[in-house]
């Protein structure tokens, strides 16, 4: 009897050995949520998950001994289902970062969903100011650029060579009213004036009435404060109505060298644009773009998919570094060391999840300019990190 007792509680040992070896062996999860079909699958969708696949493989595919898996997910452009989503990866899927989530609303609703449980969520695709403001989260990260940036950029260019009048054309959502309202306080900063201001819904496929309203204020610049389709769509219909031709400047307030791509250079050509990388800037951003576009049908990156690679690669160092997934703990580890990687060098991450990085203003080139596929833009200046950086006006770090 005493054998059988002992021979039991043996078993139970071992099983119970073996349990814990499989849980100290559960892999570590991270989630690449966007768009996956829709509009905005162009600047992220499918490329920013090769992106994320391809910074776990360059940390050789696991960390403190655990294997890193990859979850993907399509929050479809709504702000409820990214809620959704990111409440059960989570909680159940025991996921313990999300990356990229362009548009804004959906940006802001898994904001708040991570915040409560003390998650980390690295932005590179949503882009409204809001992230490192009112809505921060000391675990939370815009990582890419922001619509205070966009503006301080390529609004200040447009207002330095003469554009002091504007009519905004914004999509009526999150990110075009910060980016409207970012663009404004710029263009009100140089003493220029916004003589009105149209929205239209996400998705839209025929602008002629807001087009002909931004005809009709006379505007010097009718800014553009959409993206994704949206923008191309706009951009198309501008020449069909002869804006430019009729001596009215087009500005793309936000726009990604896939759209460029979309219009072609006879439509894109002369577009001032701000980014925070641009494949063909050096040699370290053409080696790794080419590694990419090698998975991604030639197509070359956008800044949002860089970015997702730089905030991976960064999550995944700062795990390896603290020692453990928690995501406070990981979180004031991200702050802690710098960012480096091929589009990144020393930069700093800011209290408010801001990382200080250098962005670049360029131009879109003429067909003759172009000497290959995907050689579109023509740098105007590097933008220090200091000059193109977001006031900071919340202290998300300490907040709980």
């Amino acid at each position: 009897m005493k054998k059988n007792i002992k021979a039991s509680l043996l078993i139970i040992g071992l099983l119970m050995g073996s349990a814990g070896l499989a849980i100290a062996a559960e892999p570590l999860k991270i989630g690449v949520m966007n768009d996956q079909t829709g509009i905005f699958s162009d600047l992220a969708g499918p490329g920013s998950v090769i992106a994320a696949q391809m910074a776990v493989e360059d940390a050789g595919g696991e960390v403190l001994g655990r294997k890193i898996e990859v979850l993907v997910a399509d929050h479809q452009n709504k702000p409820d289902i990214g809620a959704t989503i990111a409440r059960r990866w989570y909680e159940a899927d025991h996921v313990q970062a999300i990356f990229d989530i362009p548009v804004s609303s959906v940006g802001l609703a898994v904001q708040n969903v991570a915040r409560n449980l003390k998650r980390i969520v690295a932005f590179s695709g949503s882009t409204s100011s809001e992230l490192i403001g009112k809505a921060c989260s000391p675990t939370g990260f815009q990582w890419t650029f922001n619509t205070v940036s966009a503006a301080k950029g390529t609004a200040s260019a447009i207002l330095k060579d003469g554009g002091d009048t504007w009519f905004f054309v914004s999509t009526d959502y999150a990110f075009g009213h910060a980016l409207e309202r970012d663009a404004s306080a710029v263009v009100e900063e140089h003493k220029g004036k916004v003589l009105g201001t149209v929205r239209h819904p996400l998705g839209t496929t025929d602008f002629a009435s807001y087009l002909l309203a931004a005809q009709a204020s006379k505007a010097k610049v009718i800014a553009l404060a959409s993206s994704g389709s949206d923008l191309i769509n706009v951009i198309k219909q501008a020449d069909e109505f002869g804006i430019s031709a009729g001596g009215q400047k087009v500005a793309a307030l936000q726009t990604f060298i896939t759209d460029t791509h979309s219009l072609g250079l006879e439509k894109a050509k002369g577009l001032l644009l701000t980014s925070a990388f641009y494949w063909d800037l050096n040699d370290e951003t053409r080696a790794w773009s080419r590694r990419f576009a090698e998975r991604n049908k030639g197509r070359m990156p956008t800044m949002v998919q860089a970015g997702v690679y730089s905030a991976v690669a960064h999550y995944i160092k700062s795990v390896a570094k603290a020692g453990t997934d928690d995501g406070v703990t990981v979180a004031k580890m991200m702050h802690e060391i710098p960012v480096n990687d091929f589009m990144t060098h020393n930069a700093r991450v800011r209290n408010d999840g801001w990382v200080l990085r250098d962005l670049y203003l360029f131009q879109v080139k003429t067909p003759a300019e172009s000497k290959a596929p995907w050689d579109y833009y023509r740098l105007i200046r590097a933008i220090p990190a200091v000059d193109a950086a977001p006031p900071e006006t919340m202290d998300c770090k300490g907040a709980q």
